[in-house]
């Protein structure tokens, strides 16, 4: 198992607009919207992107190929993705840069202790934020020199990226009153609505997240959140 920008004896070498160029990102993200908003930084870095949807394909991915970067969500649906910081962290020879990744800012305290080197947060904006936490933590002889120019033109992830998200969150609905399930499910829609600016349904999210967090029925929070994923599936929310 090697790195993938070892595969050739001349790796391409990072220039001043593609600062990444030559190496792997492993996205370990259950949005595909966040995941597109990946996407797109690694392309314009230069970078090559594989995601991973869980843990256990992330998992799988590991044993096939050695990614440079690991991008990893904390909350994901098989587990916490603090573990799998923890794990590439323990297990040699360590990747070169792992970063957290959350739409809670406070995620980051958890992924830091497991062994993060740096954080991302949700919503992904901006290519320099992107482009520093991953060559800040860099080994110095991997560092791209010289003068970066990095393009100001906004991050734009597809839409219908945001669509398929919904789609997974009204299928997972039908089973939203398995407590573990709830609590996922407020968690994913809570991130989700943050990254795509969606203040009406981070409040819905937020909703069943207090309910479970007080011991309340859920069911009100469900309801509620059903009919406006209803909604936007049926206007096809223009982001």
């Amino acid at each position: 198992m090697t790195d993938s920008d070892r595969n050739t004896p001349y790796p391409p070498r990072p220039t001043a607009t593609r600062p990444l160029l030559g190496m792997t990102v492993l996205a370990v993200e259950d949005s595909r919207y966040a995941c597109d908003a990946l996407r797109l930084m690694a392309l314009r870095s230069g970078a090559r992107i594989r995601r991973a949807d869980c843990l256990q394909a992330a998992r799988r991915h590991l044993t096939l190929y050695r990614p440079t970067i690991a991008v990893i969500d904390l909350g994901l649906p098989d587990g916490s993705g603090a573990e799998l910081v923890a794990e590439l962290v323990a297990c040699g020879p360590r990747l070169p840069v792992i970063l957290g990744i959350s739409g809670d800012p406070f995620a980051e305290n958890v992924l830091r202790a497991a062994g993060a080197d740096g954080f991302l947060e949700k919503p992904l904006q901006s290519l320099l934020e992107f482009q520093n936490a991953i060559i800040a933590a860099l080994p110095e002889s991997r560092r791209p020199g010289g003068i970066r120019l990095v393009s100001d033109d906004p991050i734009n992830p597809d839409p219908l990226a945001y669509q398929d998200d919904l789609s997974h969150a009204v299928a997972l609905l039908q089973e939203a009153d398995e407590p573990a399930l709830a609590d996922y499910l407020a968690q994913f829609l809570s991130g989700l609505a943050r990254s795509a600016g969606d203040g009406a349904l981070e409040g819905a999210a937020l909703a069943l997240s207090l309910a479970r967090a007080e011991q309340r029925p859920t069911a009100p929070a469900i309801s509620a959140l059903a009919a406006l994923l209803r909604h936007r599936m049926a206007t096809r929310l223009a982001i």
